[in-house]
């Protein structure tokens, strides 16, 4: 028989037919009612719609209510007392109790929320099991449990215990001093501003100069001769840079000066009546 005569092919079994060829469709939806959906567009087009749905809820609550600014950061007032922003205020209850504080501040800082990532990072391994029911899966559910009451139990706890007002009257307290008095160049230039402040609110170093209890006299004695902790500023011959620097003082940096000219007014009236009663007697 020579080379390719009397052989016929027949088929190969290992390709199968066109007809026989499993389809690269998806079945339709009504073949399966309620056990199959495509991902894209179907169920992630879904879960579009809820993250825009919350995501312009979350702009419009930002926008309501917006983050509230207080004064500007300054190391030297320690009567401040700062407070980290709100998705932080549990891990900052839990350093406030002594079994995560002091010595064991590395127990509070490291090694819980360590453990409570490392639990959610073990998460998939920890609980395999295929129920969707959380009644049947107790150790994911026990775990997501107590972790949300964890967290809601010690923002709420560190909310409630922290003092929102004195941040805010911190804040109010601070007036703008007139920056363009004689008085304000020696009060930059004999460094009073380091102790009492920019605006003379106070700092940790000395007392805010606000409504003070002295009068010229008195403020220009403290200047020459200080008093407490506070050294002698000027020397006692410059006698006109201290009267310009007691003024600015007592005016609390031009702030008291309507108050103290109604008082002058007001004494100066009195005092005006009381003459005219002598008179007409």
């Amino acid at each position: 028989m020579k080379r390719g005569k009397g052989m016929k092919f027949v088929g190969d079994s290992r390709i199968p037919d066109r007809e026989h060829r499993m389809k690269n469709i998806p079945k339709d939806y009504s073949e399966y009612p309620g056990k199959t959906e495509a991902f894209f567009p179907n169920y992630l087009l879904k879960e579009w719609l809820v993250g825009a749905v919350f995501l312009i809820g979350f702009l419009c609550l930002t926008i309501a209510h917006p983050a509230p600014l207080e004064q500007e950061a300054d190391p030297n007032a320690t009567g401040y007392i700062p407070v980290p922003d709100w998705f932080f205020l549990f891990l900052y209850q839990l350093l406030k109790y002594e079994a995560a504080a002091g010595a064991f501040t590395v127990l509070g800082t490291v090694v819980i929320p360590g453990l409570a990532f490392g639990a959610l990072m073990l998460a998939p391994w920890l609980d395999k099991g295929p129920e969707r029911r959380l009644s049947k899966r107790p150790i994911a559910t026990g775990m997501m449990l107590l972790g949300f009451i964890s967290v809601a139990y010690l923002t709420w706890e560190a909310a409630d215990q922290h003092e929102w007002g004195g941040a805010a009257s911190i804040d109010d307290d601070v007036r703008e001093i007139d920056t363009t008095h004689p008085g304000y160049d020696i009060y930059v230039e004999e460094s009073c501003i380091a102790c009492h402040g920019d605006n003379m609110e106070g700092t940790a170093m000395g007392p805010d100069l606000y409504d003070l209890a002295y009068d010229e006299e008195g403020v220009a004695q403290i200047v020459v001769e200080g008093i407490g902790e506070m050294p002698a500023v000027i020397d006692a011959d410059q006698t006109e840079e201290i009267e310009t620097i007691s003024e600015y003082v007592v005016s609390g940096g031009g702030t008291n000066e309507g108050a103290g000219g109604a008082e002058g007014d007001e004494d100066a009236e009195d005092t005006d009546d009381e003459e005219d009663e002598d008179a007409d007697e």
